[in-house]
């Protein structure tokens, strides 16, 4: 037997009763974003029981932190935040995720006519076979809109590093987009 969840009206309305600690609000935020947010965890960590996990670690972080959304921006933005934060975490506990040093890098004769063919679902095929590291970085630069200075700060790396882990992934992105046009 399911239990149908009371809606509401507006996303204010739903906020407010998650922060008196309406488990039905807190029930209808995660049923209404979770699906998105594991996709936004899922390109940080690609293991989906990790990535479950950190989901509902950041979920947990949401309700407890909600009084410190003011309002002022997106509401799915700050939440979308606080999973790549704990995404971050998740990467920091495991260090051996980070990739070993490559020196490797690709031309893409015509890398418009590739991207064209693709569909957004094989482009992110493509990026979750990065190694973590990696990928976590091309996701906070190129997703994300982080600067190198903003991705050193958060991963405790310098900004030279975080350049350097940007070029190789998109050198074995280039890798992957010549090999589907062989």
């Amino acid at each position: 037997m399911s239990t149908r969840l009371p809606s509401f009206t507006s996303e204010i309305e739903l906020i407010a009763a998650c922060r008196n600690n309406n488990r039905q609000a807190q029930q209808a935020l995660f049923q209404k974003m979770a699906g998105k947010m594991l996709s936004v965890v899922k390109r940080y960590i690609s293991n989906t029981s990790e990535a479950e996990d950190t989901l509902m670690e950041g979920f947990v972080k949401v309700f407890s932190k909600l009084d410190q959304y003011q309002g002022g921006g997106s509401f799915e933005g700050w939440v979308r935040k606080i999973m790549v934060n704990e995404a971050l975490m998740s990467i920091r506990k495991n260090k051996d995720r980070y990739p070993v040093d490559i020196d490797v890098a690709f031309d893409l004769a015509h890398p418009d006519e590739t991207l064209m063919q693709l569909g957004l679902q094989e482009i992110e095929q493509l990026i979750a076979s990065l190694p973590t590291g990696y990928r976590t970085i091309f996701n906070l630069y190129a997703i994300e809109g982080y600067s190198h200075a903003e991705i050193a700060q958060l991963l405790a790396i310098s900004e030279g590093t975080s350049k350097s882990q940007l070029s190789r992934a998109r050198a074995l992105l280039q890798n992957q987009l010549i090999t589907l046009q062989l």
